[in-house]
This record gives structure tokens, C-alpha cells and sequence, in this order.
């Protein structure tokens, strides 16, 4: 069986049994926050529970080192649309430890884009277009720094309401333990 075929199968299975039923909550965050975190396999769960949080508490956005990379891409614009449209009255940004994002290396992985069939031509036109690619698949070297940013950026955007907390945490992917980058509550605009 594909991988694919056995989530088909067990989502039958899951339905039949109506298993969807301990998970039904709003669409709206109940603990009014918005957790922006990395896409991290050890992080699935984690990331919420460590926090004491459940299921509907609050919104998560997830990307490859919990990193705003434009500030009018699409992070950016769910952390907005969570204020805005959803109700989040808070964001916590939080990386974490032994992230994979911290000291990637871009040109490996342009080699194996490569290997995968991505053509030099390809990477020449992204360059000629005014892409910096090795940026652009670059990640941090200091996931305290890269806390910060993110927080920076958030906090600066000129579409983003200053009454808004942002916190930052750094999270152990192997004990969960948490440590405070920035209180969001000492900077806000009262």
C-alpha cells in the first residue's frame, strides 16, 4: 500500500467510527492566540502541549524554521488574518532547539535539487529574476536571533495592530522545556 492509500483507509475507519467527535471545536482560537512555530516532526504535538494547550485553543502556523521570510508572503498574512479576521488577540513565536533551519546549508540542498531534476538553467533564470536563491533556501545561524527577527518584523509591519502582544520562546524538541525570548506584554501599545 502507497502512503497515500493507507491514509485513505484509515480515515474510513476514522469516520466510521466517528473519532472526529473529541476534536470538534469553533473555527475561532478560544485562547485568542496565534502560535507561529517550525514545521518540525518533533514539534507535531509538542509545540501546543508544552504550552498547556488543546485542540481549538489556538491557531498554528507552521513553516521550516518559524521563519517570517517576506513580510507580504503568506506567514505573514495568516498571523493578520488571525488578528483580524479570526479573533487571536496574541502571537507567540516560538523556534527551537537543534532546528534544522539553523546552519543549513543552501548549496547542498541546490545539489539536491539538482540530483531531483531541477535544471541549471532553471536556477540561472531565478537568479536573472532577481532571486537569490541560496538566500531564499538559506536558514539562521542563532535561533535566538531568528526569535527576534520574526518578532521585529511582526512589530514593524505597518498593517499590524501594536496593541497586539508578540512573545517569543525557545522550545527543547526533547524535553519541551520553554525559555522566554521576549515578553510581548512590555513592548505593546497601551
Amino acid at each position: 500500500m502507497t502512503l497515500l492509500e493507507d491514509i485513505l483507509s484509515y480515515n474510513q475507519t476514522f469516520v466510521s467510527n466517528k473519532e472526529y467527535e473529541k476534536y470538534a471545536t469553533s473555527k475561532m482560537p478560544s485562547k485568542r492566540a496565534v502560535l507561529l512555530t517550525c514545521m518540525d516532526t518533533r514539534l507535531q504535538d509538542l509545540s501546543s502541549k508544552a504550552l498547556g494547550f488543546n485542540n481549538g485553543d489556538l491557531k498554528v502556523v507552521k513553516n521550516a524554521g518559524a521563519t517570517i521570510s517576506h513580510p507580504y508572503g503568506s506567514t505573514m498574512r495568516s498571523l493578520l488574518v488571525g488578528i483580524y479576521a479570526l479573533g487571536a488577540e496574541e502571537i507567540i513565536v516560538m523556534g527551537h532547539k537543534d532546528c534544522g533551519m539553523g546552519n543549513i546549508n543552501a548549496d547542498d540542498v541546490i545539489s539536491t535539487m539538482k540530483q531531483r531534476g531541477i535544471s541549471d538553467q532553471t536556477l540561472n533564470v531565478l537568479e536573472h529574476s532577481g532571486i537569490d536563491v541560496p538566500s531564499f533556501l538559506g536558514g539562521f545561524d542563532d535561533v535566538y536571533e531568528n526569535v527576534r527577527q520574526n518578532i521585529k518584523m511582526i512589530n514593524t509591519h505597518p498593517l499590524f495592530d501594536q496593541h497586539v502582544p508578540v512573545h517569543g520562546l525557545v522550545i527543547d524538541p526533547y524535553t519541551g522545556a520553554l525559555e522566554l525570548v521576549h515578553d510581548g506584554y512590555t513592548t505593546v501599545s497601551k
